[in-house]
């Protein structure tokens, strides 16, 4: 079958699944419009602040207001996200994600940036509560079998958000300056919200009604959680996965915009088109996700897909030594993306399956600790071990990690495939040693 004849049947896979899962729909609808706006703030505001200081150390400390929170409030956002209602979570977080955007209209002058990092901090704590929240339910939306499929949609729908997001963050902010890209993500997340409204599916986490006091339940959660983690195999081995590729997406967000600008003398809008070519991949990598589940299995997804990301990445980083010119590039990270969205299915997919509906939200939140601390090491490595070493050499770090996580992930998650939640075994959780405020039954 050919390229051609082989996109057209997962297009056709892929509209069954929407047509036939209303809420599906809804959710991926409002992830495409939030994500478009994202996009084209963290376009803009990379821009506006590299343009603003001409300091890769300024990019670093923007990125870096963004990623503390994520850190301490992970963990607890994801213990959070397995007792609240999980639809009104996501509502009430996008409406306090677009009121925290605005005094970014009060940024003018360098002298301006503390308040993009003190928006960036509202910012990331209050996304910690949204993400958990979504990914713990999708395995609600649809059956299991169609989970990577759904996963796939996901991050198609982040690739179109990418491609339009980034050639619009690059436009606005050339000339609208900061002000178009806040008002515009503003925008995007007041509609996320509204959409999400209808959904019919029920919110509320599977658990039991936690008793005592709540200091006691929520440390009581957190350990079971962890604990979870730490007796799991094949959680482990994703979670070291998501903390080694996470060090090198805070070297690749820090040092992109010297990169582009620097190296091969790109202008803003080309950086727009840069960051956008990945998600040209991302679009058709979705599509053959989405109807591979059926052919193979998630963890190799995983791996061969972060084997070519790697490969693909240092190819892109690389080539400058020798030719200095932006198509090569732009081409470079429209292959990127094909594995890039075959990977994040996979990987999302076998998350999902890896534990039952009572422990997803820890488990999203504890992975979303473990990325963002990973990322502020890369990030803070990045932005000041550029300027003795050069940009270069620092970013290809990227693509190295990505091949030796690639490597790793065929080794030691083949397994992984096999499992289901209902079958992980009991050993895998110590049940909690005061019952009395145990928020959740042990895993059977």
């Amino acid at each position: 079958m050919c390229i051609r004849d082989r996109l057209r049947a997962e297009m056709r896979t892929a509209w069954r699944v929407l047509s036939t899962h209303r809420d599906l729909r809804l959710v991926m609808s409002a992830g495409l419009v939030s994500a478009c706006g994202d996009w084209i703030l963290l376009i803009g505001l990379l821009y506006r602040v590299y343009a603003m200081t001409g300091s890769t150390v300024a990019s670093a400390l923007t990125l870096l207001s963004a990623g503390v929170p994520q850190v301490l409030l992970g963990p607890v956002a994801g213990v959070l996200a397995d007792r609240w209602d999980r639809k009104k979570a996501m509502i009430y977080t996008d409406g306090l994600l677009a009121v925290g955007l605005l005094p970014l209209l009060a940024v003018h002058r360098p002298s301006d940036l503390w308040i993009v990092c003190l928006v960036l901090v509202w910012e990331g704590a209050v996304q910690q509560f949204f993400t958990p929240s979504q990914q713990a339910m999708i395995p609600r939306l649809v059956a299991d079998d169609r989970l990577v499929t759904a996963n796939a949609l996901s991050g198609q729908i982040g690739a179109v958000a990418r491609l339009t997001g980034s050639a619009l963050g690059g436009v606005l902010a050339a000339l609208g300056g900061l002000s178009a890209v806040t008002l515009a993500d503003a925008a995007s997340f007041a509609i996320s919200a509204l959409l999400l409204v209808p959904i019919r599916a029920d919110g509320r986490p599977a658990r039991t009604v936690p008793t005592g006091r709540r200091l006691n339940v929520l440390l009581t959660d957190l350990r079971a959680g962890s604990r979870l983690i730490a007796h799991d195999r094949t959680l482990r081995a994703l979670m070291l996965f998501a903390l080694a590729t996470s060090v090198g997406e805070g070297v690749f967000a820090t040092l992109i915009t010297p990169f582009v600008e620097h190296t091969l003398h790109g202008t803003s809008r080309q950086f727009g088109l840069f960051a956008a070519a990945q998600a040209v991949g991302g679009i058709v990598g979705g599509l053959l996700a989405a109807g591979a589940s059926h052919r193979m299995p998630a963890a190799r997804l995983l791996g061969y897909g972060a084997l070519a990301f790697g490969a693909t990445d240092l190819a892109i980083f690389l080539y400058p030594l020798g030719y200095v010119a932006l198509w090569p590039a732009v081409v470079g990270m429209i292959l990127v993306g094909v594995p890039g969205a075959l990977g994040a299915a996979g990987m999302t997919a076998l998350l999902q399956r890896g534990v039952q509906d009572a422990y997803r939200g820890r488990l999203f939140g504890t992975l979303g600790a473990i990325q963002g601390a990973a990322v502020l090491v890369g990030t803070l490595a990045a932005g000041w071990l550029s300027r003795p070493l050069g940009i270069i050499p620092v970013i290809s770090i990227q693509g190295a990690i990505w091949l030796a996580a690639g490597l790793a992930a065929l080794r030691w998650l083949p397994a992984a495939d096999r499992r289901t939640p209902d079958r992980i075994p009991s050993s895998s959780v110590r049940t909690p040693p005061d019952p009395a405020v145990s928020c959740f039954p042990e895993v059977s």
